[in-house]
């Protein structure tokens, strides 16, 4: 890749102008006709009060206290020790975990751990059961009860398009693969694994996304952890947003490439810090870099925002860097016809030099791809270790996504419009928290709607509280988010109804007024009573068992 001239770029000292995200046009020939507004959506991330954050570290405080008191008592034998110690032996060794790791585990997460990893007992989709558990010693261990809490509504599972399903009129294609070819490939696609359907879901991958060319993998977090080290390596500057996920930062510290993060969403810094690596090239030699790759995601999946990409598109050409787009929260899930955040902007996707996605979420399968042009998928074809090391997708996977993906555009002869159900319920939920008093984050537009809750002890609190009433919700702490940041995160699908959400609505307005969770301090109107959907079609009744 040719770099550009670090001289002419260094005169360049005007900020880029800010794009507002609302474009006009259409993207590849895919969107609505030009003059029709594709995205105009907001972002809020509103602060709490100060009175918030001063209770929310007093609270860790206090556990903290107390944590320390509980660790003297089982110093002295007043009380028993359940977590694994180091042996006399090794007591001069380095400790397997750090000191405060090890402290936050044993004295704060074990007591309230019984509010993740739920073990489920059903199909996961907008409803499902979870298996009772009771604990005899705090949280350390479990026992089931063979008891079952039946009908809990799904609201933390990224099944956004309602693709977990069972119906066997809807899936009786997969079982015809499963007879076909059985479960299992057992060989890599260079070897012995590579099926007709494998090259039939790229092409159809490939036109989806309206590029060249497009590869599959069988594992989503493997589609960026191994495939960023072969695209940039020693000599590569990678700019990598400060909330990218974790495959994202692992792929890119595989790749020995040197890692300079912006802040989020924040084009002043992004520029900032590119015009400071095109001026200055690498340390100490000052010579240019090999590679600049900028490193973002459609949707950011713990604070719900979307990435500004127009502006990020502008400085991209602006400086001559690559761009690389993890959209595996927002493939399928925005847009006006689900092609990602390419579409809802209404761009080329061709102003993006790598496109990534996942199959796990909005097609309700498993594995991701690669997407672009020709020459980039043919590299990582033999260069990429996912691709030439790892088993090649399971028939049965590659199947359901072929399924999913012609529902999606049509293709099969249906028009159950799942993208438009979710944009529509995604709307009227963020619409009706926010009349309520609480305080979210994230994009109008964006299915994953995380709400602040703060306080250690109120999202414990929460979580249980939202199981009695048979919702199960996700709940994220410290040190998963910022320490003042605690928060519940849904997940809206188009399989949800309405009364499924008016339900969950009615909970958490209860929870909310009983644990002093509506923190907000803006005003908002009420909407006026519009006529919503109805996905009887989906799940005519959400307490059926047949799940």
């Amino acid at each position: 890749m040719e770099m550009p001239d670090r001289l002419a770029q260094c005169t360049a000292e005007q900020p880029i102008m800010s794009i507002k995200c609302k474009i006009n046009g259409r993207a590849n020939g895919t969107g609505p006709p030009s003059g029709k507004r594709l995205f105009q959506g907001q972002e809020s991330f509103e602060q709490a009060p100060m009175y918030v954050a001063v209770m929310t570290y007093l609270g860790f405080g206090l556990v903290t206290l107390f944590g320390y008191f509980r660790d003297f008592l089982r110093a002295v034998g007043l009380e028993k020790c359940h977590i694994a110690k180091e042996r006399d032996e090794q007591k001069d060794f380095v400790p397997l975990y750090q000191d405060f790791e090890n402290f936050y585990t044993r004295n704060l997460y074990m007591r309230v751990r019984d509010n993740w990893n739920r073990p489920i007992c059903s199909l996961p989709g907008p409803v499902f059961d979870v298996m009772e558990r009771v604990s005899p010693d705090y949280n350390w261990t479990f026992r089931l009860t063979g008891k079952t809490i039946p009908n809990v509504i799904n609201m933390g599972s990224y099944n956004y398009l309602g693709f977990a399903e069972n119906n066997v009129d809807f899936l009786k294609t997969v079982a015809e693969r499963v007879q076909q070819y059985g479960l299992g490939v057992c060989s890599t696609r260079q070897e012995m694994g590579n099926l007709g359907i494998h090259q039939e879901l790229e092409e159809l991958v490939a036109e989806f996304l309206g590029v060249e060319s497009a590869m599959v993998l069988g594992m989503g977090f493997a589609t960026n952890s191994t495939n960023i080290p072969a695209l940039v390596g020693k000599g590569c500057l990678i700019l990598s947003d400060e909330l990218n996920h974790t495959s994202l930062i692992l792929g890119a510290r595989l790749s020995g490439a040197t890692i300079r993060v912006f802040k989020h969403n924040n084009m002043q810094s992004l520029e900032r810090v590119l015009r400071d690596a095109v001026c200055s090239g690498q340390p100490h030699t000052h010579r240019p870099w090999k590679k600049i790759m900028i490193m973002v995601e459609g949707i950011y999946s713990m604070e719900g925002s979307v990435v500004c990409l127009p502006d990020i598109v502008a400085l991209k050409k602006k400086y001559k860097a690559y761009l690389y787009l993890d959209e595996a929260h927002s493939i399928g899930a925005v847009g006006p016809t689900g092609r990602g955040v390419t579409e809802l902007f209404g761009l080329d996707p061709s102003d993006v030099d790598v496109l990534m996605g996942t199959f796990t979420k909005s097609f309700g399968a498993a594995g991701g791809y690669i997407a672009g042009k020709k020459e980039l998928v043919d590299y990582l074809r033999s260069h990429s270790h996912s691709a030439v090391y790892a088993s090649a997708m399971s028939p049965p996977v590659t199947e359901q996504i072929l399924r999913a993906m012609r529902c999606i555009m049509g293709l099969d002869g249906t028009t159950i419009g799942k993208v438009h159900r979710l944009a529509e319920n995604t709307r009227y939920f963020r619409s009706r928290l926010q009349e309520m008093g609480f305080i979210i984050y994230g994009n109008d537009d964006s299915p994953v709607i995380p709400l602040l809750l703060y306080m250690p002890g109120k999202v414990v609190a929460f979580s249980r509280a939202m199981l009695r009433r048979k919702v199960g919700v996700v709940v994220v702490g410290f040190p998963a988010t910022p320490i003042t940041e605690a928060r519940a995160r849904f997940c809206l699908s188009a399989a949800h109804t309405k009364e499924m959400l008016d339900k969950v609505l009615f909970d958490l307005n209860e929870v909310g007024d009983e644990l002093c969770l509506k923190f907000s301090q803006r005003k908002y109107t009420s909407r006026p009573k519009e006529q919503h959907h109805n996905n009887n079609d989906l799940n005519k009744d959400f307490k059926q068992d047949s799940l």
